[in-house]
């Protein structure tokens, strides 16, 4: 019998009427759980956040509620295992589990981390100094951040269930604000398996947060002005959610990550042989299989010298090639299996629209892998190659509007570093770029020209890459988000998440009173 998933709601673990949806192992297509297809009356979820998980996380500091976060991030540590096993239904590989599990758990380390060294022991966090408006100083400003009454509401993707969860809850649990998560169905059950061991540590108050495993229909009607929206997931939905009716009438707080053309940029200083050649080969196959290139920030164009435009399709050709795809648990497979077969049925239509203004140099989006694990069901999972493309013309406007959300990109040359600046904007807006050059102009002058349409701009050189984090890794120290087409929104880079979460007033008085209004 499989699992039926259950939502978190009002204090209380609630199975749904209906028998819902079927959701699938990625690499198998066995049936490993259900989820509702129905959705829940959001009215009483909603008040029962801001009735009694607001005022009990509010009834802690700042500092009480980092230390709450480094607890909850040791909690879930002990249970890594159990999640990395069920993570690989989702099609990920051991290795890509620990960019999802671990990586979302070190979220709650880094804000308690902090939290704890950076803010006050109170509910009140100024910001910047008094300011006097008289000549005697006896009257003045001061700026402060308070929690907000509301609910900070999560609608994520699928393609990190872990990640995605707690890279939003912990800057807003740090806040005081609670928080209601909807997972993206696919993969909800790993959402669920974690949410259930949050619940089970007893560290957050009631209240604090409550998950929906039904479908969001009537949510966002609940929402309010002091309420906050966060959505990670396509344009389209993105889009869509942007333009709720209560969304724009009560002004709610709205954030979104949205999937974008990222692009990577080798300089014009590298050669083939040159350890920034090397470096770059590697870095553009990992986004491109790992998590089946299923990541908002993976590379999809790769911009080259038109003089290496040979030499590059040769190194990532040969690197692809010795890719193993295939059973995700299998220690020696290097790339699983996509999210569903629906899933590579988009990626295989996104293919062929680029393959009208590029050639496949790599792969099959619709045949076998030609290095295919013996131990995997090709027919039964969801499975694809990693597919190069190249377009000698990076004009076509197809190959700056259509993305293939799978192991996915096309090369393109480049003349000079206007030439570049001026194919990455043409992304109209992305989460990362990553540029590969040891001449310190052109990096300089690029970034100047792409900073505006990125919000994260990675660069390495062969003295910096043994400790890069890499092009598509969102650390909770750096901004996550970007203009235009990649949502308009921005998350994490340290504490700069928590003013989504707080309201900036100006208070005017007197020195003494705004000194002890900042001490509470």
């Amino acid at each position: 019998m499989i699992t039926t998933l259950e939502s978190y709601v009002r204090g209380s673990w609630l199975a749904p009427a209906d028998k819902g949806t079927v959701l699938r192992d990625a690499a198998t297509g066995e049936p490993i759980a259900r989820i509702s297809a129905r959705p829940l009356d959001y009215g009483p979820v909603v008040d029962h956040a801001r009735q009694v998980g607001g005022p009990a996380l509010r009834a802690l500091t700042f500092q009480r509620r980092a230390s709450m976060l480094k607890a909850l991030g040791k909690h879930l540590s002990a249970r890594i295992p159990d999640f990395t096993e069920l993570s690989l239904a989702t099609g990920a590989t051991r290795r890509d589990a620990v960019v999802d599990i671990d990586g979302g758990i070190n979220a709650l380390f880094v804000y308690g981390g902090k939290g704890a060294k950076q803010l006050p022991d109170s509910n009140v966090l100024p910001d910047g100094d008094f300011e006097p408006l008289g000549k005697s100083g006896a009257f003045g400003v001061q700026h402060v951040l308070t929690p907000r009454r509301g609910v900070a509401v999560q609608i994520n993707a699928f393609n990190f269930p872990v990640w995605g969860m707690l890279e939003k809850l912990a800057p807003a649990l740090l806040a005081g604000v609670p928080s209601i998560i909807k997972p993206a169905s696919q993969t909800a059950y790993l959402t669920e398996m974690v949410f259930r061991e949050i619940v089970a540590s007893r560290l957050l108050p009631e209240g604090a947060v409550q998950l929906v495993c039904a479908r969001p229909d009537g949510l966002l009607d609940e929402l309010g002005p002091q309420d906050s929206l966060a959505v990670t997931g396509s344009r389209d939905t993105a889009a869509a959610l942007r333009r709720h009716d209560a969304v724009i009438a009560n002004a709610v707080r709205y954030t979104a990550e949205a999937d974008s053309l990222n692009s990577s940029v080798l300089g014009p200083d590298v050669s083939p042989g040159d350890p920034e050649f090397d470096v770059f080969v590697k870095m553009v196959a990992t986004e491109m299989t790992q998590k089946a290139g299923q990541k908002c920030t993976a590379i999809r164009r790769v911009f080259i010298p038109a003089t290496n435009m040979d030499a590059m399709q040769d190194a990532l050709t040969a690197r692809l090639a010795k890719v193993l795809v295939g059973n995700p648990g299998a220690e020696d497979t290097r790339m699983g299996a996509l999210a569903s077969q629906g899933q590579r049925d988009d990626v295989r239509r996104a293919v062929d629209t680029l393959a009208g203004a590029a050639k496949v140099v790599f792969g099959d989006a619709h045949g076998r892998p030609g290095n295919f694990s013996a131990d995997a069901d090709f027919d039964a999972g969801a499975f694809m190659s990693p597919v190069l493309l190249r377009a000698d013309d990076p004009d076509r406007e197809e190959l700056h509007s259509v993305e293939a959300f799978g192991p996915v990109a096309t090369l393109m040359p480049y003349d000079g570093a206007d030439r570049a600046a001026e194919l990455i904007a043409r992304g109209r807006g992305s989460l990362v770029a990553s540029v590969v050059t040891g001449d310190t102009d052109f990096a300089v002058g690029l970034i100047a020209a792409a900073a505006p349409w990125h919000g994260r701009i990675l660069v390495v050189d062969r003295d910096s890459a043994a400790e890069s984090t890499g092009h598509g890794a969102a650390l909770a120290q750096a901004v996550h988000g970007g203009p235009g087409r990649a949502g308009g929104g921005e998350e994490l880079g340290g504490l700069r998440a928590l003013p989504h979460h707080l309201q900036r007033s100006a208070i005017q008085g007197g020195p003494g009173l705004l000194a002890e209004l900042t001490e509470q």
